[in-house]
């Protein structure tokens, strides 16, 4: 499946209703995100897949592929664009495997290492971070730009930075032959999550015509 990796918003819902992460949603496929993932790391299943289907009925208005964080099922279950998995879940074969040649299966890689295995078993993208201190509940160890710029060298497949990254701290980014940026807080968070998206997505475009 072919997708654009500029602006991948993650989704938040510990400070949200269901009904504000929805709307927040919206309004970042309205300001340009071009990639949404759904992470729902504590919710279980069934409350996962009603809360999927939702979101995905908000990103199929926009075009825009929605990726599931960890949950295979929950991917196939509701017809999602594919799946983004982290070292403790389901390896990236697996997911291909489950998923089939024609979604997108993406793959968290903190190294030249485990970057290039993603890519052999069958990886479409790569998130690579954090670059920054985050403030999700999701733990994170840093990660050099240096590192970043290797990955993106070793692997012919996009690689997205992901990791604390606002508009104002982007810059570090500048040089980086990233495929992409994925933000967290910088959109949900935001008051304006349009507005927001639209910022972001400006400055990375302005970032790869430098």
């Amino acid at each position: 499946m072919q997708f654009d990796a500029t602006l991948y918003v993650i989704t938040d819902s510990t400070y949200h209703t269901p009904e504000t992460l929805l709307h927040a949603v919206n309004e970042a496929c309205a300001g340009g995100a071009t990639l949404i993932q759904l992470r729902e790391k504590d919710t279980g299943g069934r409350d996962y897949l009603a809360l999927a289907q939702q979101v995905k009925a908000v990103t199929d208005r926009y075009n825009v592929p929605l990726i599931i964080d960890d949950r295979v099922d929950v991917a196939i279950a509701c017809d999602a664009a594919g799946v983004h998995v982290g070292a403790s879940d389901l390896p990236v074969a697996v997911c291909r495997r489950l998923l089939g040649p024609d979604k997108i299966v993406g793959a968290t890689a903190k190294s030249v290492e485990a970057a290039q295995a993603a890519y052999a078993d069958g990886a479409d993208y790569l998130g690579t971070g954090a670059i920054f201190p985050t403030t999700t509940h999701v733990t994170t160890k840093i990660t050099p730009v240096s590192t970043l710029d290797e990955i993106c060298r070793a692997v012919p497949i996009p690689v997205v930075a992901i990791g604390g990254l606002n508009a104002d701290n982007m810059d570090v980014l500048q040089n980086s032959p990233i495929a992409g940026m994925a933000v967290v807080s910088a959109v949900m968070k935001a008051d304006d999550p349009r507005a927001a998206a639209q910022t972001l997505k400006a400055k990375i475009l302005a970032m790869r015509k430098k």
